[in-house]
């Protein structure tokens, strides 16, 4: 999990290290050497900002979808330090791959649009006294409310194929939302991918261990543990398979050999040999969509 402790630990970036990485081009940057020839056959078109209608707010977002056509959808969560250019980035890889993709703002029942630059502006600048409060109103319920309004404004999307399932992923502190999305919208969401997850086990029953029950059977779900989360709670693995094959979900449960935030582009632990193992996953299961 997240916490200031841990992020103080993390390695110094500068901003030349981020341009090597690729990430500071802008929202119109592609990663280098990543689309694959089938991504590569689908032309972009315009990212979009988005608002609408969502319980305790407006929802604001980016949406990133290819030129012509309809799409599965995809549901982006970002990770703590919220939308900024490198998560921007990601959703055009996502949008090349063919499909519809909104990165979406956590914190909309708080404040709107982009908050930090980047990873090294939210943990330069005050980033966990900035969110603290913003979190707070994230309860597991306003969660599932949210995540139903975010599907029904994809589902009303030019870009967003109805008659295939939606996709989720989450980042840290909101690789929790995936599950707790497909458990709140299970005739919709048929996919979901958490990557450096918080707080996916808990003797709670709103937890999302004990949610698996709730998620379509045929729901297929990755959930992507870094190696520091896995040494600070190893149990935890055996409790995610344990649930997943009670469920009888078709869950791929993996550690993988990088830190916390290892699949995010500007994160200073990024790794980019097990952010494409990572990625290529996650794609797999879409392809299910």
């Amino acid at each position: 999990m997240c916490d200031s402790d841990l992020v103080a630990k993390m390695p110094r970036v500068n901003r030349r290290e981020f341009a090597r990485m690729g990430v500071m081009t802008g929202a119109g940057a592609m990663l280098a050497g990543r689309a694959t020839s089938a991504a590569a056959q689908n032309e972009l078109g315009a990212l979009t900002e988005v608002e609408f209608d969502a319980p305790g707010g407006r929802m604001d977002g980016i949406m990133v979808t290819p030129a012509e056509g309809k799409f599965p959808g995809i549901i982006m969560w970002p990770d703590i330090a919220g939308i900024r250019d490198s998560k921007v980035s990601m959703a055009r890889l996502l949008a090349r791959a063919g499909y519809s993709v909104l990165v979406a703002n956590p914190y909309y029942r708080s404040v709107s649009g982009q908050q930090f630059d980047d990873f090294e502006d939210f943990r330069n600048n005050g980033g966990f006294q900035k969110v603290g409060p913003w979190m707070q109103k994230n309860t597991p319920e306003a969660i599932a409310e949210t995540v139903q309004a975010v599907v029904e404004f994809m589902d009303g999307h030019d870009s967003v194929d109805t008659a295939r399932g939606i996709g989720t992923q989450g980042y840290c502190m909101t690789g929790s939302w995936t599950i707790r999305g497909a458990a709140a919208v299970p005739g919709r969401i048929k996919a979901c991918a958490s990557f450096h997850g918080g707080g996916l086990v808990g003797p709670e029953p709103n937890s999302p261990v004990n949610l698996l029950d709730d998620i379509a059977p045929d729901c297929k779900v990755l959930i992507a543990i870094a190696r520091n989360d896995d040494a600070s709670a190893p149990d935890d693995k055996v409790a995610l398979r344990t649930a997943a094959d009670a469920a009888g979900i078709d869950a791929r449960i993996e550690v993988f050999a990088g830190d916390h935030g290892w699949t995010v582009l500007d994160s200073p632990v990024y790794d980019y040999d097990e952010e494409e193992r990572a990625t290529d996953m996650m794609l797999d299961i879409y392809e299910t969509l």
